[in-house]
């Protein structure tokens, strides 16, 4: 599909708030990708697919983590982190992608995990500092994502977490293993 076969295909699924972030996640993925040498065109797949089903019910969700085997753990967490792996769900199984890169950006977008790959991280970075984001630090965060995509990542896991612990909300395990492999990663750069 082209991009505007897939953006035909989101707007119904989405509130036009949700479809003007996913624009700005486009755009930033894709000058990131141009950046960091990364494949415009999965940067601009993933980016757009990234929040297919953000607005999907919970139990639909939760359904199909258990029916295709997806990691329970998912269970009970909301649509917050559902909408990521399930999110890869739709991509493989109603828009017939089977790059698995793409598909794990879409997957981990909201999480990260370790030893993630440079579309990974493009798309974390870009969900977080697209044009429409508006919070403190932002402006610090597109900074660092037009010098160093690990540094930028690195801080925009820290920023999460932060934000999380600052709203008493707990943290999915795979962003604490991501926050620390992260860490590990800089303290091995020097």
């Amino acid at each position: 599909m082209e991009r505007e076969q897939y953006l035909a295909a989101i707007k119904p699924r989405m509130p036009e708030k949700r479809y003007i972030h996913t624009l700005g996640v486009m755009e930033t993925a894709i000058t990131l990708a141009k950046i960091y040498g990364e494949n415009e065109k999965k940067a601009e797949t993933a980016a757009i697919l990234h929040d297919i089903a953000k607005y999907a019910e919970v139990e639909w969700m939760e359904r199909i983590v258990q029916n295709e085997k997806l990691d329970q753990q998912l269970i009970g967490w909301g649509s917050e982190l559902l909408h990521g792996p399930v999110g890869a769900y739709i991509a493989e199984n109603e828009f017939g992608i089977t790059d698995e890169d793409i598909l794990n950006a879409i997957r981990f977008h909201t999480t990260g995990r370790v030893a993630m790959s440079r579309l990974e991280k493009i798309l974390f970075v870009a969900d977080m500092i697209e044009p429409n984001r508006n919070f403190e630090g932002v402006e610090n965060l597109r900074k660092k994502a037009r010098k160093n995509l690990d540094k930028a990542m690195s801080a925009c896991i820290r920023h999460t977490l932060a934000f999380l612990i600052d709203t008493k909300q707990a943290i999915y395990p795979l962003s604490i293993a991501c926050y620390n492999d992260m860490m590990k990663r800089e303290e091995s750069e020097g």
